[in-house]
């Protein structure tokens, strides 16, 4: 470790893209077996959309699957499961940015993220890691979750090309999300206020067309739901999932994964240089 003629950790010097591989690849590792060990947020992540699930489809699918459009009363609760399902698979990856601001924060405040700072490490390195541990997490949550949605009756007609197409939308998903969840996870000045802030991400699904046709909606609630990001993306899983036509939707939710994964790489690594020079 070198220091400044201040006390100050020394910046590391920029190392070779092969390095910063290998670095991604060390922390991306360091992460799953963090994953393995503290199995609570995983759970969590998996547990909370089964439960909306079951609760929705069991409770309220009778009755919401009778009022959607072009269904017969007597198949609401089997026409329900099908509407709801590509909107709780949304949630389940929106979920995954809660472990990765959690464990983000717990890192900075445990003064582990200090310690990798003076190390030869890149620092994109230490950050990566955190993005493609957690987007691993929420991939498994959603085969796990998709699961539990086949057993109760969910039946996707996706052929081979698109369930590819499926799942790599999910991925830019859950890596988009992600490294939202690592900047909000360095902004949070504790592990408290981190598991919160992602909060308001996991609300966006319910606020689109994950529940109900955004045609059902008051106009002003309305135009958010049809102009914000994760509605685009529901009908991208949904019409991969179930063959309803995708139109542009496809380009707005890659274009929105893109966008936000941007947001957040830029906020992370502005928030990461800022603190490293304290």
């Amino acid at each position: 470790m070198t220091t400044t003629t201040d006390g100050h950790a020394a910046p590391v010097a920029a190392r070779p893209a092969s390095h910063v591989l290998a670095d991604s690849v060390a922390m991306l590792r360091r992460n799953l077996l963090h994953m393995i060990r503290y199995p609570g947020l995983s759970m969590f992540t998996i547990l909370g959309p089964v439960v909306v699930l079951l609760l929705f489809v069991f409770v309220f699918g009778g009755t919401l699957g009778a009022g959607l459009p072009g269904v017969d009363p007597a198949a609401g609760r089997e026409a329900y499961l099908a509407y709801v399902m590509p909107g709780i698979l949304a949630i389940t990856l929106a979920g995954s940015a809660s472990g990765a601001a959690i464990t983000v924060s717990m890192d900075m405040t445990e003064g582990i993220t200090a310690r990798f700072r003076t190390m030869a490490i890149s620092r994109a390195a230490v950050l990566t890691g955190h993005v493609l541990g957690n987007a691993l997490q929420g991939l498994i949550a959603v085969a796990l979750v998709l699961g539990v949605g086949v057993l109760i009756g969910f039946r996707p007609t996706a052929g081979p090309i698109a369930w590819m197409a499926a799942v790599g939308t999910f991925a830019l998903i859950s890596f988009a999300v992600n490294w939202l969840g690592v900047a909000m996870g360095m902004q949070a000045k504790s592990v408290e206020t981190a598991s919160n802030l992602p909060l308001l991400i996991t609300m966006l699904p319910m606020l689109g067309s994950g529940f109900v046709p955004t045609g059902s909606m008051p106009a002003a609630l309305r135009w958010f739901a049809q102009y914000q990001p994760f509605t685009p993306m529901i009908e991208t899983i949904r019409g991969l999932l179930l063959g309803t036509p995708l139109g542009s939707t496809l380009w707005l939710a890659l274009g929105w994964a893109v966008v936000i994964a941007l947001i957040g790489y830029v906020w992370s690594r502005v928030n990461y240089e800022r603190k490293s020079v304290r």
